[in-house]
């Protein structure tokens, strides 16, 4: 699961076909909807053409595609896949130097050990959004959903949702007992993080698995409380739905980030694939990724749009502890997912 399902789905019969035979020096593998020309705007300036893009539906998909021999000169993926491809061997760093914009990278989207040079760049952030708790405000009142215990709530039994994503829902977790760095958890952190998601099990309606089917649930009043994605609430509010986006949650709030990886013995042109992240990262790029519910990872292009815009599209400041969903080791990922996956089974 990642946070691309609702770009992806467009992807279903177009997976593995270019949108376009463009550039041919440079191929992106990506989510359907990415290849949106204003996005890169900075590289078609430069180059002429958009790069070439192929797309798949999922990032286990791709994995599996790039191990097995397809070739692809950058991809896009989130944080959560990062160590399984690192490990891999089909990706390689990022030369830091090469990208103006990074220095003014969010360092929490990007990690301590990344920014201070101790570590290689393997993952570069480009686009991020929140998650946090969303409400029918006709139903629920600010002072419910002040805290994340609200989904402990036997009141709102039947009519509480969480996605159907491991990162998503130990993030919730981790907030909920007390832990809003998920880096290093101890195994007693892990099991609490476990055993509050077992109990609000009972309580949930569903797990929700794309933006479109939750906005449903929430429009016929199914669901009244979720945890969701900032692009939800903005997408009910634009349909005269009354909702609201609780970030200041007493227990902290989550955000989640995606980005491309450099891949290793690429065939097309390196120089163009920096090009290409670059404009992604442009000051240009900042308004087109916002309409489309993502944030820019680059603080300064951040900056270009706002408060009032960034509020509006749910990545306002906050005044409570963030937890990033930042890479995690592949065991501590593969327990989580085991664990979650018992939870869902009713165990």
């Amino acid at each position: 699961m990642t946070h691309r399902l609702l770009l992806g789905t467009a992807a279903a019969c177009l997976i593995a076909l270019p949108v376009l035979a463009q550039d041919d020096d440079l191929l992106v593998f990506d989510y359907s909807g990415f290849e949106d020309a204003s996005f890169h705007q900075p590289y078609i300036d430069s180059h002429g053409e958009s790069p070439t893009f192929v797309f798949f539906g999922d990032e286990d998909e791709a994995f599996q595609r790039l191990v097995s021999g397809f070739q692809s000169d950058v991809t896009h993926i989130c944080a959560g896949s990062v160590p399984r491809w690192q490990a891999s061997g089909i990706i390689e760093p990022w030369d830091a130097a090469t990208i103006p914009a990074f220095g003014d990278l969010d360092g929490s989207l990007v990690g301590e050990d990344v920014m201070s040079g101790s570590a290689d760049l393997f993952f570069l952030p480009t686009d991020y959004g929140s998650t946090a708790v969303t409400y029918n405000t006709d139903e629920v009142s600010a002072d419910q959903v002040a805290s994340l215990q609200v989904f402990t709530d036997p009141g709102f039994a039947g009519r509480l949702s969480i996605p159907d994503n491991v990162d998503d829902a130990y993030a919730l977790a981790y907030l909920a007992t007390g832990v809003s760095d998920w880096s290093d958890v101890t195994d007693a952190q892990f099991e609490a993080a476990t055993d509050w998601l077992r109990e609000i099990h009972e309580n949930l309606r569903t797990y929700w698995t794309d933006p479109g089917e939750l906005g449903q649930l929430m429009g016929s009043g199914e669901v009244l409380v979720a945890w969701a994605w900032n692009e939800v609430p903005v997408a009910l509010a634009d349909e005269g739905f009354p909702v609201g986006f609780e970030r200041n949650t007493v227990e902290g709030t989550s955000v989640w980030l995606c980005g491309y990886v450099n891949m290793a013995e690429a065939p097309g042109d390196e120089a163009k694939a920096y090009d290409y992240v670059n404009a992604l990262l442009s000051v240009a790029s900042a308004q087109p990724l916002i309409e489309g519910g993502f944030g820019s990872a680059n603080t300064v292009a951040l900056a270009s749009l706002g408060d009032a815009t960034l509020e509006a599209n749910g990545l306002g400041a906050v005044t409570v502890p963030v937890l990033a969903q930042l890479p995690i080791s592949n065991e501590q990922r593969q327990r989580q997912a085991e664990a979650f996956e018992r939870i869902k089974a009713g165990f």
